[in-house]
C-alpha cells in the first residue's frame, strides 16, 4: 500500500475572501496571521510553489497599534539612489501612509522570490471602516493577531 503525496496546481485551489478589522490589533501578530492566509499555509492543501492562498481585506488598518513605545524607536529606511538614505519613524509614517505600515510587515514575512508577489497583490489594504470589495462576499475572520497559550495539562 503506498501514500500519494499531494500537490495542488495553480487554478486548482478555490481561493475564498475574508475580511479583517485592524482596530486595536497589534502589527506584528496580525501581519503574521494574515501572511499565512496569503500563503495558503492554513489549508490542508499546501504546496509551497503553488499560490494556494486566499485574499484577504483589511479595513481600519491606521487604527492598529505597536507594543512598547515602536511607534517612536521603530524606523523605516530606503534607498532613493542619492548618496544618503532616507528615513522616518512609525507615526511619521502613519500620519503619511497609514495602510503602509501592515503591508511592510506582512511583505517581509512572506518568501523572497516571485510567488510572493503575488501573494501581496491579493492583501487589500483600507483607510478607514469602508472597502470596494462588497461584491466578491469576503467573510469576517475572527481571533487574527491574539495570543495564543499552550493548554498545560
Amino acid at each position: 500500500m503506498t501514500t500519494k503525496t499531494f500537490q495542488a496546481k495553480p487554478g486548482q485551489v478555490e481561493q475564498k475572501w475574508w475580511l479583517v478589522d485592524g482596530e486595536d490589533q497589534i502589527v506584528g501578530r496580525l501581519a503574521s496571521d494574515i501572511a499565512v492566509r496569503l500563503m495558503g499555509k492554513h489549508r490542508p492543501t499546501y504546496t509551497p510553489h503553488v499560490d494556494t492562498g486566499d485574499f484577504v481585506v483589511v479595513v481600519n488598518a491606521e487604527k492598529v497599534k505597536f507594543s512598547g513605545s515602536k511607534w517612536e524607536k521603530k524606523r523605516y529606511t530606503w534607498y532613493t539612489g542619492y548618496t544618503r538614505q532616507r528615513s522616518e519613524s512609525a507615526s511619521e509614517r502613519l500620519e503619511a501612509h497609514p495602510d503602509q505600515i501592515l503591508r511592510e510587515a506582512v511583505r517581509r514575512m512572506l518568501p523572497k522570490n516571485k510567488l510572493a508577489t503575488q501573494m501581496l497583490n491579493k492583501l487589500k489594504i483600507f483607510v478607514g471602516p469602508e472597502h470596494t470589495h462588497q461584491a466578491q462576499k469576503p467573510e469576517k475572520l475572527e481571533g487574527l493577531g491574539q495570543v495564543r497559550q499552550k493548554k498545560r495539562g
